[in-house]
């Protein structure tokens, strides 16, 4: 999963990209309301954390403007205002969800978790695809009944294509969710990465879970 947070505070954007790539997402960040509203129009972000007080242009004008472009990426904003006014017209402007600083980390990871199983197509921790399971919690994947230990980037990729089953799903699409702004698109890592995935996740003498789709790129076959 890829987020982008756009907040002026340097020093806090450095310290949630940090927490957050520990959780295995990727993560870009933005310094000012401007070049925030920019990526998130030109990057498919799975969320947006939005800080409302930020110069030149604050939050609520960057969420308004989003929604007014059709951009529905959900929308986690930040303030240091605790007013039931300030919480309302930051909702009203279009945002999903509200977190007052200073805040606990562990509170913000609980609220990015709920808003991505609310864009998914399942509102439990745990995804199904036949016997393999992943929990979006303790990142535990099994199948069957044997754990499997992935990397963080495996679990990243294993997850979009749990979140998207019978999806044929480009390897421009796995980049743009799996790896922050600076990837190198001209690399061969995607490819790689299946090739593990797949030593990993299938058993030997079945077919492969991640099918390739020639000329498109990767399938996950659910029954």
């Amino acid at each position: 999963m890829r987020i982008l947070v756009v907040d002026d505070d340097r020093r806090l954007c450095a310290v949630i990209k940090r927490g957050l790539l520990e959780e295995a997402y990727a993560v870009d960040l933005a310094y000012e309301g401007e070049e925030g509203e920019y990526l998130a129009e030109v990057n498919p972000y799975d969320l947006i954390i939005l800080d409302i007080m930020m110069p030149v242009k604050d939050g609520i004008e960057v969420c308004q403007e989003l929604r007014a472009k059709k951009v529905n990426t959900p929308i986690l904003m930040l303030t240091a205002k605790d007013t039931v006014e300030d919480r309302v017209r930051g909702l009203d402007t279009g945002a999903d969800d509200y977190l007052v600083k200073p805040f606990a980390f562990s509170e913000l990871l609980a609220r990015v978790r709920a808003l991505l199983r609310r864009e998914g197509i399942s509102k439990s921790p745990e995804l199904r695809i036949g016997d393999l399971t992943l929990n979006t919690l303790t990142r535990q994947v099994w199948r069957g009944h044997k754990p499997m230990e992935l990397t963080s980037k495996e679990y990243v990729i294993l997850e979009y294509f749990m979140r998207h089953p019978n999806v044929v799903v480009t390897r421009t699409i796995i980049e743009e969710h799996a790896w922050d702004y600076d990837f190198d698109s001209l690399s061969n890592l995607v490819d790689v990465y299946i090739r593990r995935l797949r030593r990993k996740i299938d058993i030997d003498g079945e077919d492969s879970l991640i099918q390739t789709v020639r000329g498109a790129g990767y399938r996950l076959k659910a029954p």
